[in-house]
């Protein structure tokens, strides 16, 4: 079985993450994809994060009609930061017999080399990067290039372009700018109800 590991913050997860993920599910091949909060990023500082249960939560509700997706709480329950080196040794541990496919974007491959036990990452699974732009693949090439020469192997997957970011959806949300078309219907309404991000109009406000 191919299974595909699919981390974030997700905070709050959007339509650019449901988008990736299916075109990674279609264009790899996978049987199984796992979507996993971090529950404190090591590469990137994470302003106003929103609770580990809430962003389960919208993860939950998001992905929720995309079929074999599975959201997975074992990082949110781990102390410390959350190291993909250690996540894929777990699952190594579940999966002994299937295939591993780490997705990632292009800027974390271009930064590969600065990761915590990379070589290990490289032995465990294989990298999924998702590329935005041509632009993005030529830089994304070369770099999987230096990787397959340390035994890795690379897969470049092509994505239409995501006009936001989870950042400026939260910025959106203080500054009272609708931005409910870059998110599931379903979280939407999530985040009114729980009063997420200091959100303005979706209340009314």
């Amino acid at each position: 079985m191919k299974i595909g590991v699919f981390g974030g913050t997700f905070n709050p997860v959007h339509l650019g993450h449901l988008n990736c993920l299916k075109s990674v599910a279609e264009q790899a091949s996978l049987d199984k994809m796992i979507v996993m909060p971090d529950r404190i990023p090591p590469h990137k500082q994470a302003e106003d994060l929103a609770s580990s249960e809430d962003r389960l939560n919208m993860c939950r509700l998001a992905f929720a009609d995309i079929p074999c997706v599975e959201i997975s709480d074992w990082e949110l329950k781990q102390e410390g930061k959350s190291y993909s080196v250690i996540t894929l040794r777990h699952l190594k541990e579940i999966y002994p017999h299937d295939k591993l496919f780490f997705i990632m974007g292009s800027d974390m491959l271009l930064s590969f080399e600065e990761w915590y036990q990379y070589k290990e990452i490289l032995s465990l699974s294989a990298l999924i990067c998702v590329a935005r732009s041509h632009e993005d693949i030529d830089h994304i090439e070369v770099k999987a290039k230096q990787l397959k020469a340390e035994g890795g192997e690379i897969i470049i997957v092509k994505t239409d372009p995501f006009e936001v970011s989870s950042t400026e959806i939260r910025q959106m949300l203080k500054k009272n700018v609708d931005c409910s078309c870059y998110l599931s219907e379903n979280v939407v309404q999530y985040i009114v109800d729980k009063n997420l991000y200091n959100r303005g109009f979706l209340s009314g406000r």
